[in-house]
């Protein structure tokens, strides 16, 4: 029997919320790495005990906004390589294999990785559900996440590599949710767009929704993902619509921030997250 690989010099970072039924896969999943940390916001099932299992060190703190969140929970990392994952997401062995050659000799101040989401039932393939790159993997002493509340992304200093095999995005969640989470977001979004004195336009109220709605569904091949692919692309174009009417009624003053947008998410990266 081979000796199993050495676990790699750099920190697995979660942020979590009320995450039980998803964190042990995740977990399991980057095994490899020396050191998991958790960064719970107060859950209420059984997320902590599910991490302190799986050797994690926990970190209570309430809830700061996502991108926030995830900045206050790289710097409780040992090692500056850190590894940032959702709790509904899973490291598959090709991934793997990847960030240990990267690793290996690193050529970047970080990485993106290709992620596949699962909705309705099905992994997509095409259209906003894959490639769904995201910078996961980086250097925090040159890298770090945007302080954003809602769309939060990796900002590097320098180019980005990439690296093959699939980061899974496995939620389960229902659709019902999923609108839900679209409302909140669109929410924020507005609010975030409407604070940096964006304005709202007829023009992009009436062109943003179908113009997603093709780019995604006909030129990249969104329709091959049977039904999943037509609600997952058309929910997206009317996340889009929904912003932008947001964004009016925050400047003719008929918007106030929901009680919905104010709350703790569930640690999930949904594919939404891509609405932009």
């Amino acid at each position: 029997m081979s000796d199993p690989l050495p676990r790699l010099a750099l920190s697995l970072v979660v942020v979590a919320h009320d995450a039980g039924k998803e964190l042990a896969d995740c977990l399991s999943s980057a095994g490899f790495a020396a050191e998991t940390i958790v960064v719970d916001s107060g859950s209420r099932d059984d997320t902590v005990e599910i991490a302190r299992r799986f050797g994690a060190r926990v970190v209570a703190q309430p809830w700061l906004g996502y991108g926030p969140q995830k900045n206050f929970a790289v710097k409780q990392a040992a090692h500056d390589w850190v590894l940032c994952l959702d709790a509904d997401e899973r490291v598959s062995p090709a991934l793997e294999r990847s960030i240990r050659e990267a690793m290996s000799a690193p050529r970047q101040a970080a990485y993106a990785m290709p992620r596949r989401n699962r909705f309705l039932g099905r992994w997509l393939a095409h259209g906003e559900g894959y490639p769904d790159w995201q910078v996961r993997l980086f250097d925090r002493r040159h890298a770090r996440w945007s302080e954003d509340v809602v769309h939060e992304h990796v900002v590097a200093e320098g180019s980005v590599g990439r690296l093959a095999g699939d980061l899974l995005h496995a939620s389960a969640e229902s659709l019902d949710r999923y609108l839900a989470k679209q409302n909140r977001y669109t929410t924020l979004q507005a609010e975030a767009m409407h604070a940096r004195g964006e304005r709202s336009s007829s023009f992009r109220l009436v062109v943003s929704p179908p113009a997603r709605f093709l780019r995604f569904y006909v030129f990249r091949a969104g329709f091959l993902d049977g039904v999943a692919g037509l609600v997952h692309i058309a929910v997206g174009a009317f996340a889009s619509f929904l912003k932008h009417a947001k964004l009016r009624a925050l400047e003719r003053g008929d918007g106030s921030r929901t009680e919905s947008a104010r709350a703790s998410p569930s640690a999930s990266s949904a594919p939404e997250r891509s609405h932009r």
